[in-house]
């Protein structure tokens, strides 16, 4: 019988997620997330509802308020965030490594097309709002691929499509979730038919004109839980979880998502506190007094009453209240003593317009008050609002801007974090997943050669050395000429050390294979890198200018002072140099402007290094040069009259020669003759003239074995002149002798 245990053992075995696919636990951590939230869901829901409600706003008969909430948002989003992020990667200890520099080259690029192409302004605009206006806001980034493409999506997430653990700090966080809403069509594309038992609601939702404007969507939550390293897809009305499995990216802070972008928090948690519940008091006290104001303002219209027929008093006086002509109103009234009295300037009373008016100037001025209170609550400065004082000097303008600007300054800084951390797990995702093609044809990237490039050029190098090393070997006369002349074996060798030295080089180029290996290395590329991201508020050009300015007369006071000091003491340059980078720290300037002022700082590093030039001594250096061109061409114009003169005399020689050996044949014939007529041999003559013949051969070619003897022995003593040599001495230390040593 098989023991129910071993089965689920053996499973749990093959499966293990198997303690983890129930869905209750999942969704319990999120109920627990919505419960401890929903005061602030609540607070938020009517904040939105205050800010843009255009079923309340566009209400014929609502009340009269004044929008101080809404103008307050519209000044406060442009001031915190006002133009896209724009990434931003430099080597981390500016060390100037060329894989350095072109890594980060090639992941700035990648990145600022990610941005482009993603529209991450609209992605931070959203986020912008809500912390704005809820003091919270969120960014999801998703990694998506097929076989045409890949990118990084970055996703505004709605505050109540978010959920973590409830923790005190972020670091605290164990888990986060994010929840998207999916028709039938998507989740069963996604997750199977186990989809169709989720719970289906009405949601909204964009199609085309085949698809009706409301479709039924079933939330879908997608959980990333630290802690017990897996990620979870669950949906109401599951038993079962959708889908379990480990994280399919690999992130340094293991969250798809940064740190919120937050504002106030509630002291000991993560709960935020929007902005408008510490004002709300005061607006609606403003709009209060703005009601007020304009129902004051409706009675603000001549009505007076005069003495006539049988009515009464009270009748008359509700008439002249329900009439809303603008222009002047006469009641009549029957008892003329009713108005006070019987004369003719009592037969006409109007009703009190002037206390009307003075109520009204009191609560305008009271509103006013209101308002000048908010503005020092939310921190919005008068230069901030453009109403400032004529009477102000510059600096108090610009000191008011300062101090207003405070406020708001965390919001500022909060949304360039928020920012930079979406950059720097972009650069993650990038890095760690995308393909080769994918991230040089989003970078465009051309100075880093391909590793088939640098060996092709190595392998040329190569080749040529050799095919000279051949050419050498197969032409003895070239071996010869090596051995007889110094000079030009001295030449050759330099031939060899320079291409050596060009392999070493091309060799120690960096690829862009290197270059995308080193990104791929996950530990070393946060030592190695800094990615962040350049401002994203609306820069003040009148601040930029004067920033310019600024730095440029730091740079050029270094220059003037640094100049003649290394003129005058080169061993001084390195400090020098390191003077010149401290001035110009503090000033942020472009990657291009920074490499070139640390180029001239190690240019005046390695200029102090070599010796001062002499005027005098680059003369005498010049007129040696010269003179020695001028000999070099008089002794080649000697060689070449020698060349001649020799010339001309071997043909002298062989002209006699010549001679000489037609009256040497004709005397040999003669003799011929006469021995014949003796009755002697004929060949007696040219016998002799043969072994004359034979004897001056002999002769030569002993010249010739001496003459190689001569050059060898000159050859080895040259060699014996070159080699290395040290000192022989005595038991006494005393030099006695030289001999060679042996390489």
């Amino acid at each position: 019988m098989i023991d129910e245990h071993d089965l689920a053992a053996d499973e749990q075995q093959e499966d293990p997620f198997a303690g983890r696919r129930a869905a209750k636990p999942w969704m319990d951590d999120i109920r627990v997330y919505e419960k401890a939230t929903s005061k602030y869901n609540d607070v938020c829901d009517k904040i939105d509802k205050l800010y843009a409600s255009l079923e309340d706003k566009a209400a014929m008969h609502s009340e009269r308020e004044f929008q101080i909430f809404w103008a307050n948002l519209e000044v406060l989003k442009p001031s915190i965030y006002s133009r896209p992020p724009v990434p931003v990667v430099i080597s981390r200890f500016r060390d100037r490594r060329e894989i350095n520099r072109h890594a980060s080259e090639v992941l700035e690029r990648t990145l600022i097309t990610s941005f482009d192409l993603e529209d991450i302004d609209v992605t931070m605009r959203h986020v912008r709002d809500d912390l704005a206006t809820n003091a919270r806001g969120v960014v999801w980034l998703r990694y998506e691929a097929d076989q045409q493409s890949e990118r990084v999506t970055y996703d505004h997430v709605d505050r109540k499509d978010f959920a973590h653990e409830v923790a005190r700090k972020w670091k605290e966080v164990g888990w986060v979730a994010r929840r998207s809403w999916l028709t039938r069509k998507d989740g069963l594309a996604r997750f199977g038919d186990e989809w169709l038992k989720a719970t289906f609601t009405d949601k909204p939702d964009k199609s085309d004109d085949e698809q009706p404007a409301t479709q039924m969507k079933a939330a879908v939550w997608e959980i990333w839980h630290k802690v017990k390293g897996v990620v979870v897809w669950v949906a109401d009305g599951m038993e079962d979880v959708l889908d379990i499995q480990e994280p399919f990216l690999s992130l340094d802070q293991f969250f798809p998502c940064p740190r919120p972008a937050y504002g106030t928090l509630q002291r000991g948690s993560l709960i935020p506190v929007p902005d408008f519940v510490y004002y709300r008091d005061q607006v609606e006290e403003i709009n209060e007094m703005t009601a007020r104001i304009s129902a004051l303002a409706e009675a603000l219209r001549m009505k007076g009453f005069y003495s006539a027929g049988v009515e009464e008093l009270s009748d008359a006086i509700e008439a002249a209240l329900k009439k809303t002509d603008n222009n002047a109103l006469l009641i009549p009234v029957p008892n003329t003593a009713a108005l006070g009295g019987a004369a003719l300037k009592d037969s006409i009373v109007w009703l009190p317009v002037a206390e009307i008016a003075q109520v009204i100037t009191q609560l305008i001025a009271l509103r006013r008050q209101l308002i000048e209170d908010v503005y020092q609550i939310t921190g919005l400065s008068d230069i901030m609002r453009g109403a400032t004082n004529p009477n102000e000097t510059l600096g108090a303008q610009q000191l008011k801007s300062q101090y207003g600007s405070v406020r708001v300054r965390d919001r500022q800084n909060e949304l360039v974090r928020i920012a930079r951390d979406v950059t720097r797990i972009a650069g993650e995702i990038i890095s760690e997943n995308f393909q080769p093609q994918t991230i040089m044809a989003m970078s465009q990237y051309e100075e880093a050669p391909k590793q088939q490039q640098v060996q092709q050029q190595i392998q040329g190098i190569r080749q040529q050395v050799q095919q000279k090393a051949q050419q050498v070997q197969q032409n003895p006369q070239l071996i010869q000429q090596l051995q007889s002349n110094p000079k030009l074996k001295q030449q050759a060798e330099q031939a060899v050390q320079q291409a050596q030295a060009q392999i070493k080089q091309l060799e120690g180029t960096v690829t862009i294979e290197q270059v995308l290996q080193f990104l791929q290395q996950e530990r070393m590329r946060p030592f190695t890198l800094d990615i962040e991201t350049d401002s994203t508020i609306q820069p003040d050009e009148q601040a930029n200018q004067q920033a310019v300015t600024q730095f440029m007369g730091a740079l050029a006071t270094a220059l003037a002072q640094l100049g003649p000091l290394v003129q005058a003491q080169p061993d001084a340059a390195p400090f020098a140099a390191e003077v010149l980078k401290f001035a110009t720290a503090p000033f942020r300037s472009g990657r291009q402007l920074e490499g070139a002022i640390e180029e001239f700082a190690d240019n005046m590093k390695q200029v102090a290094g070599q010796p001062k030039p002499n005027p005098e001594l680059e003369k005498m250096k010049a007129e040696a040069e010269k003179y020695k061109a001028d000999m070099a061409l008089r002794k080649e114009d000697l060689a070449m009259r020698k060349d001649t003169e020799d010339r001309k005399l071997e043909l002298e020689a062989q002209k006699i020669a010549n001679a000489r050996d037609a009256d040497e044949n004709a005397k040999a014939a003669e003799v011929n003759k006469e021995l014949v007529k003796a009755g002697r041999s004929p060949d007696y003559a040219m016998t002799g003239n043969r072994e004359q013949f034979n004897a001056i051969s002999q002769m030569v070619q002993t010249v010739s074995e001496n003459q190689a003897s001569i050059a060898e022995g000159l050859g080895d003593l040259a060699q014996s002149l070159n080699a290395p040599k040290r000192v022989v001495r005595d038991e006494q230390g005393k030099a006695i002798g030289v001999e060679t040593v042996a390489r």
